[in-house]
């Protein structure tokens, strides 16, 4: 694993006046959770404390990921894109479920820190989109509206 971060800084290098950070993507392939990768970071931990990367974009809007603790603990003076909506369901996430989630970052990472996205991406796999459009735009005005009462909160 150490190999595919020295991969990453030989890409990266010379890379400046931008903000670089990682993607782990969990599966945004099937709205059947089941199927998906499942398991906390703590296995890719290593590689990611020798990334030369600002920021770690997880996913965290479904239990697969762990608890944040694990990934808080070793990174928390990085930035994290923490994943507060999950793309492949169909109910919008609740704005007080979605700030729930960064009152537990918080306790690891400074709120300037933290940055508000969904788990993945809401384009399509394979020609086989996992939701619509109406549905994704419902689930980001989410992360918007939880991203101001939490600015108001915390400044």
């Amino acid at each position: 694993m150490v190999y595919a971060a020295e991969l990453l800084n030989r890409v990266i290098d010379g890379v400046e006046g931008v903000r670089l950070g990682i993607h782990v993507c969990r599966g945004n392939w099937s709205r059947d959770e089941a199927v998906l990768l499942s398991g906390d970071y703590a296995p890719l931990l290593p590689a990611f404390g020798a990334m030369q990367v600002q920021q770690y974009v997880l996913e965290y809007a479904t239990p697969r990921a762990g608890e944040i603790g694990i990934v808080g603990r070793a990174l928390g003076h990085k930035e994290i894109g923490l994943g507060v909506v999950n793309p492949r369901t169909a109910e919008p996430e609740s704005v007080d479920w979605i700030s729930q989630q960064v009152e537990q970052a918080l306790a690891y990472f400074r709120p300037e820190a933290i940055f508000l996205n969904p788990d993945c991406g809401f384009g399509c796999f394979a020609n086989r989109c996992v939701n619509d459009e109406q549905t994704a735009f419902e689930k980001l005005k989410r992360i918007v509206r939880s991203a101001e009462i939490l600015r108001e909160r915390y400044g």
